[in-house]
């Protein structure tokens, strides 16, 4: 019989500690040990049970999930998960070392706090899996990094209208700054595809605009694709690649779920395979499962130039496992290396 994954539950409010309690209970594969009030009794109650995945609210009194995550990790890596609404305070609790993150429903649908639990509980598998590093300073509040120097890239080279496209997901957040932070402005176009709920889409590209060189955003169907920009897939839109004219442009649409996911990494993969062929670079990072991996393997099958993140720095080393292993992989690196390695590329082409 397989292990069961040990759950503490932290939230302030009586009624969802006791919806998580009892409905997480519920799965086969998961055992809950109890609950948390606040983060000074999780402080208490981690060391007591022991838990292999803790589930923590960012808002709460006394103590905020932000600050516990840094005091916690560092002397205790755990994977944790965030319950909590629709809150720009969630990226800064991703940044400070949590794994993933699942929106809190809206009480008056009783099928809207179904999926929220199914998605909790496959959320909560995940984070079992999960490496934890200790958390790293608030990139928004960080002292700032030496700044990388880049060479200029080749105005031949922007003449190919080269698309870099990037997918990602649990721990992709963090990865995906740190691959784009300090490119230039005259860096190709990045499409990006996190897997990640409506609303928060759009937050995160705020996010990212306000820390990067290139301009970013959240897509809107129809966007022209240029030097300098970065669109981020909406939330429960897959985006494709697509030329209209002498113009390269995004598609946003609802469909069904490709590889599990809306949006998905292999719908834009395949995309900018078929469209840009060989002047493209494709990303897989961090995350579970194979979304994306095949969509990989036919880009390089076109002659584009392909990156995995390495097995070390990845959260969960699965789809770029998965890529690897089928050959859709060119060349391996940490995210911190991603960006010299397609600076590199682009420059010497």
């Amino acid at each position: 019989m397989n292990k069961k994954i040990k759950v503490l539950v932290v939230d302030d409010s009586l009624f969802f500690r006791g919806v998580l309690t009892k409905k997480l209970a519920e799965f086969n594969h998961i055992e809950v040990l109890g609950y948390a009030r606040d983060a000074f009794e999780a402080k208490i109650k981690i060391p007591e049970l022991n838990p292999d995945v803790v589930t923590l609210d960012v808002e709460m009194p006394k103590l905020n999930g932000i600050d516990f995550l840094k005091q916690l990790l560092p002397e205790r890596p755990i994977p944790v998960v965030l319950v909590s609404s629709l809150n720009i305070s969630v990226f800064d609790a991703l940044a400070a070392g949590a794994v993933d993150f699942v929106k809190k429903p809206e009480l008056s649908k009783s099928e809207s706090l179904s999926s929220f639990i199914e998605e909790l509980a496959s959320k909560i598998t995940i984070a079992s899996r999960a490496k934890v590093a200790a958390p790293r300073l608030s990139t928004s509040t960080a002292s700032p990094l030496p700044k990388t120097s880049f060479a200029p890239i080749k105005p031949s080279l922007l003449g190919n209208a080269t698309i870099i496209a990037l997918g990602a997901s649990t721990g992709g957040t963090e990865a995906t700054i740190s691959v784009i932070k300090d490119l230039p402005e005259d860096t190709p176009p990045i499409l990006v595809v996190q897997h990640m709920p409506p609303g928060f889409t759009k937050m995160y590209a705020e996010r990212l605009n306000r820390l990067c060189k290139m301009e970013v955003r959240e897509a809107v169907d129809g966007d022209i694709v240029k030097k300098g920009l970065v669109l981020i897939a909406p939330g429960d839109f897959h985006m494709k690649l697509a030329k209209i004219g002498s113009n390269f442009v995004v598609k946003c649409f609802q469909a069904d779920k490709v590889s599990g996911h809306r949006p998905s990494v292999d719908v834009l993969f395949d995309s900018v395979a078929e469209v840009a062929k060989k002047n493209a670079v494709g990303i897989i990072m961090t995350g579970m499962g194979r979304d994306g991996a095949q969509g990989l393997l036919n880009m390089r099958s076109q002659g584009a130039y392909t990156i995995g993140q390495n097995k070390e720095s990845c959260v969960v080393y699965g789809m770029p496992m998965v890529a690897r292993n089928i050959g859709a992989v060119v060349i391996e690196a940490t995210s911190e290396n991603i960006p010299l390695v397609l600076r590199r590329h682009l420059t010497t082409l």
